[in-house]
């Protein structure tokens, strides 16, 4: 680590629309902070994003340790106080990165923002739990002495796409979601449905998601012949360069479209009463939310009316 340079930490371990909301929050902490030396700790699966994104200087990987190996929290703990961080800033904000501002007992302890009791910035606003993500980490950085906090910017981001030989007119479709979370999905049939659609409308339906998700992906193909099915196919960089070039996306609340929305892809989400999008849903110019209560109670023709005019198929 060059000497003389601010060193700096920023904590973001996931999930994946987590972690892209806070890029406009790691953008800004780029800008304030200049020629420091700025360390992002995350996890494995955004270790990717954020070594592309320009935003810092090296990456960090936590293997998350179990509780009880003592071991590798002393080997953790070594490196956090090793570097003599002069600023963290906790992205988190989780009972996991609360301990790790623990482990600099019994000091010194660097500048902090988050929320653990004792640290230097806490973000102390009673209405913290009731503010969107993207807004809570703006109010949190501001305390901070960061103001210009802006939405996610992933014009950065470049993949080959040309592995999948994709035609020049096509939509992207997201129809999985967390395996815990059923209630976010939208039916399956109605997906094939959207894609028979598309089909028809001559744009060719591709879909996203996880090995997880294959079962979805074969599924929509055997309803729309010219669907391509790249589940568990694209990482996050060629996600994101997928969705600079598609038509639309359509998608449940689910990472990968927090992707195509921070792309500047039309993109259409769709919500139930298990999350809301007043906390959590991608923002930008092209993004259109769509909630019900169930899922299974939104019709297709409703999903077909809130398409973007210049793509909707009729």
């Amino acid at each position: 680590m060059t000497s003389g340079r601010q060193r700096i930490l920023v904590i973001k371990l996931g999930a994946l629309g987590d972690f892209v909301q806070a890029m406009g929050p790691m953008a800004a902490i780029r800008r304030h902070h200049g020629d420091a030396h700025i360390v992002l700790l995350t996890t494995a699966p955004f270790a990717q994003l954020g070594q592309s994104s320009g935003y810092f200087d090296d990456v960090w990987l936590d293997d998350r340790p179990p509780i009880l190996a003592i071991r590798a929290w002393l080997r953790f703990r070594r490196r956090l106080r090793e570097v003599l961080f002069e600023r963290v800033y906790d992205l988190q904000t989780s009972d996991r990165s609360g301990w790790y501002f623990r482990l600099f007992w019994p000091g010194p302890w660097p500048e902090w923002s988050g929320i653990v009791l004792g640290c230097s910035h806490h973000h102390n606003n009673p209405e913290r739990e009731r503010m969107h993500t993207i807004d809570r980490q703006a109010d949190q950085l501001r305390i901070a002495g960061i103001r210009d906090v802006g939405l996610p910017d992933v014009s950065w981001a470049k993949a080959d796409l040309s592995r999948f030989a994709l035609p020049g007119r096509y939509a992207l479709l997201v129809p999985g979601a967390s395996p815990h979370r059923p209630a976010k999905r939208w039916p399956l049939e109605r997906y094939a449905g959207l894609a028979h659609e598309l089909e028809r409308a001559a744009i060719v339906p591709v879909i996203l998601g996880t090995k997880a998700d294959r079962p979805f992906g074969r599924a929509i193909v055997a309803r729309a012949a010219t669907a391509r099915d790249l589940t568990g196919e694209t990482n996050i960089l060629e996600i994101i360069t997928l969705a600079r070039d598609a038509a639309l996306a359509v998608g449940n609340d689910t990472g990968p479209m927090h992707l195509t929305a921070a792309a500047g892809c039309p993109s259409l989400v769709l919500f139930s009463g298990a999350s809301d999008p007043a906390l959590c849903a991608p923002r930008g110019a092209r993004v259109t939310i769509l909630r019900r209560r169930r899922l299974y109670e939104l019709k297709l023709t409703e999903v077909l009316d809130a398409l973007p005019r210049q793509e909707a198929c009729s």
